[in-house]
């Protein structure tokens, strides 16, 4: 049976990639947009760009939150360019935007949809403040696939990936939600890399949409910020493709008060083995709120991105 999925995402050119993906391997019901990669006008703007050139205008926009809970936006050019998809010359988007706030609508539908499925792929503001204005909204989705945090080091900081550095007052409300969450992290992302063979391989691709992907990577993986990792997708394949990822329980909390380590995911992994076995007779840890990914099968994951690109006109 077919996921039914929303993708919440700042796009963001790997945030493009995830809805390519998404949108052929699951029933992606709609889009939410946030601040995060840029501004919530240029990260709704580049959403509205991808379904226009990739024949997706049938999949519902909706904009949502433009600042984080507490704190002021920031961006991150340094990676995406000033609009967060510098790099493909893309016709101004025409498609209308669904006229309720983001945060209303993933209520709305919450109600409609059975067994949904979130794909949260930017800052965690929008799911956040649907907990925080219906705390039934809880109970109404099945699971979320998250990309943000890391079990090592961050990208924004040492410590912090960039989507819960951007508001981790936000992450820690979600993650204290009792969702059950898939968590992938750059210590699973940063594995996966669109090489110079991959971007050549895409460009080959006879198709108007592959064209464009080839034009995103390329900016996307040259960048002085970036590497070129399929962050954002990896969160799809989450969901469909098992062998892609391997995950283990743990308890995942967020800081949000350091003035060092803001943002950053602690993963308390002291109940698993070898590496602990010396803490599991002593500390227990805390009961796991998280599947955390800590491998990942990079060959497999590109074996199934490529198969689903191809598919598109």
């Amino acid at each position: 049976m077919t996921l039914a999925t929303i993708i919440d995402c700042d796009p963001g050119h790997d945030d493009v990639m995830a809805i390519l993906l998404g949108a052929r391997t699951t029933d992606l019901r709609a889009i939410t947009t946030v601040h995060g990669n840029a501004s919530l006008e240029q990260t709704t703007r580049n959403a509205r760009q991808t379904v226009e050139f990739a024949g997706l205008t049938h999949i519902p926009i909706a904009a949502g939150m433009a600042a984080p809970l507490v704190q002021a936006p920031s961006y991150a050019p340094e990676a995406h360019g000033v609009t967060g998809l510098d790099g493909p010359t893309l016709a101004p988007p025409t498609v209308p935007l669904v006229p309720q706030h983001a945060v209303d609508y993933l209520l709305a539908q919450s109600r409609q949809i059975a067994d949904l499925t979130l794909v949260p792929v930017g800052p965690l503001t929008n799911i956040a403040a649907a907990l925080k204005q219906d705390p039934g909204f809880a109970g109404r989705v099945k699971q979320m696939s998250i990309m943000g945090g890391s079990l090592t080091f961050g990208n924004r900081t040492p410590a912090a990936e960039f989507n819960i550095w951007a508001d981790p007052d936000a992450a820690q409300v979600v993650f204290r939600s009792g969702i059950p969450i898939k968590l992938v992290g750059l210590n699973v992302t940063l594995q996966v890399v669109a090489s110079p063979t991959i971007r050549a391989h895409i460009r080959s691709l006879p198709s108007t949409t592959a064209r464009h992907v080839a034009d995103i990577l390329e900016f996307y993986s040259t960048q002085p910020g970036n590497s070129g990792a399929m962050h954002d997708p990896l969160a799809v394949a989450a969901l469909i493709d098992p062998s892609i990822l391997t995950f283990e329980p743990m308890y995942v909390t967020v800081e949000t008060h350091g003035s060092i380590t803001r943002g950053m995911t602690l993963c308390d992994g002291r109940h698993l083995g070898p590496d602990f076995r010396a803490l599991r007779h002593r500390v227990r840890g805390e009961t796991p709120n998280a599947e955390v990914a800590v491998a990942v099968d990079a060959a497999r994951f590109w074996e199934l991105f490529l198969d689903v690109l191809a598919t598109y006109p």
